[in-house]
């Protein structure tokens, strides 16, 4: 097929669905992966004939293996990885952090994308013409962290590894891979961010969010690039978060 082919995991709501719907009005044919097979299929119907639903959990690496498979025999070929899915933990201090929160948001959130690059590394390489590109949804935790979510910080820390290793390892086989470091959108996820969370000095305050498109923006410049160019990180975010310096 002519079309570019994404895939986008976490794609049933919020930033995921957001991107999915920019690539497919850009004329992208989209697989979109979640938990939820009823919220994709809501998507699939907004994104157009070019969208295959197909239910995942990353963190099962027989899930993630059949959807690149299904992938595959769908659509040829995949251009484009969008490693978004991600979950958090209810905010609680360090020492109190259950051990099986600690890894259900390490496997989702790090797990998870690791698995999902690796299927889609083993695909670029091989697919005539070779190559593709993976993005990763960092987060402003991926460099700042907030109080009472190490399990959610810890994630993104490593995310940011695993760019910098998948963008190493990626250049001799035509395959790119950056990172998107996201602030306070605006999406059903963010509603404690906007009538207020948790600060440096654990005061509770509300913070300023930002529109999803420009997100979904983004996401489609880094995935316009030809692949000898490459956004390795960027940072969207609302202007007037507290996030650089002290404020």
């Amino acid at each position: 097929m002519t079309r570019k082919v994404a895939l986008i995991t976490g794609a049933g709501s919020g930033i995921g669905k957001a991107v999915a719907l920019a690539l497919a009005k850009a004329d992208y044919a989209v697989v979109l992966a979640g938990r939820r097979l009823a919220a994709l299929e809501d998507v699939a119907r907004e994104a157009g004939s070019a969208a295959l639903p197909v239910a995942t959990d990353v963190t099962d690496r027989a899930s993630v293996d059949a959807l690149f498979a299904r992938a595959a025999e769908h659509f040829g070929r995949l251009d484009l990885l969008f490693n978004n899915a991600g979950t958090g933990a209810p905010p609680a201090p360090l020492e109190d952090v259950p051990l099986e929160q600690w890894r259900r948001v390490v496997d989702t959130n790090l797990t998870g994308a690791f698995l999902c690059t690796q299927a889609a590394f083993r695909q670029m390489k091989a697919q005539q013409p070779r190559g593709g590109r993976i993005i990763n949804n960092g987060s402003i935790s991926a460099t700042t962290p907030r109080p009472h979510m190490v399990a959610y910080t810890a994630s993104k820390h490593a995310v940011s590894g695993l760019t910098k290793s998948t963008s190493l390892e990626g250049r001799q086989y035509d395959i790119a891979c950056g990172q998107i470091d996201i602030g306070n959108t605006a999406t059903a996820l963010a509603t404690s961010i906007a009538s207020g969370t948790l600060q440096a000095d654990l005061s509770l305050k509300p913070e300023p969010t930002f529109d999803v498109k420009y997100v979904a923006d983004a996401v489609l410049y880094m995935a316009g690039l030809p692949l000898e160019a490459n956004v390795l990180f960027m940072t969207v975010m609302a202007t007037k978060m507290p996030y650089i310096g002290r404020g």
